[in-house]
């Protein structure tokens, strides 16, 4: 069966119609909830207040810690002893909304930020597939 999919490239439209072309594609398809997923764009507070409680995000930390970027750079030069990654509903606060589910990954001595993000990643992979259809079933 698969997915439906839909792909829009932002290059020559502002973000206001890139996000209105969104929408119209997610509702003409009967969309109830976003999963985001490697979207390194922030959504507009409109697209956000559109989609309240719709939208939710996989971030690598474990949130509230280390919003934003760098997560893993951050967490190792602070001596945190493990770091992770958080399933979130999306707010128009970066990376604020309510944490949904969170797993743990050791910070192991001479991990560098890549050697982290790998095994984030594949806690990543184990987390938000369940957190997912938790979060639809509900």
């Amino acid at each position: 069966e698969g997915f439906a999919t839909f792909a829009l490239s932002p290059k020559g439209l502002g973000k206001p119609a890139y996000e209105a072309a969104i929408d119209a594609a997610l509702r003409g398809a009967g969309v109830e909830v976003v999963a985001l997923a490697g979207y390194m764009r922030l959504l507009s507070d409109g697209f956000v207040a559109a989609w309240r409680d719709r939208i939710v995000n996989i971030h690598p930390s474990l949130l509230p810690k280390y919003k934003g970027l760098d997560t893993h750079a951050r967490a190792i030069a602070a001596g945190d002893a493990v770091g992770g990654c958080s399933v979130h509903v999306v707010t128009e606060e970066l990376d604020g909304g309510v944490v949904l589910g969170q797993a743990e990954v050791p910070i192991l001595a001479g991990d560098d930020a890549d050697a982290l993000a790998d095994r984030v990643l594949a806690a990543e992979h184990a987390l938000y597939p369940k957190t997912l259809a938790e979060f639809v079933t509900r």
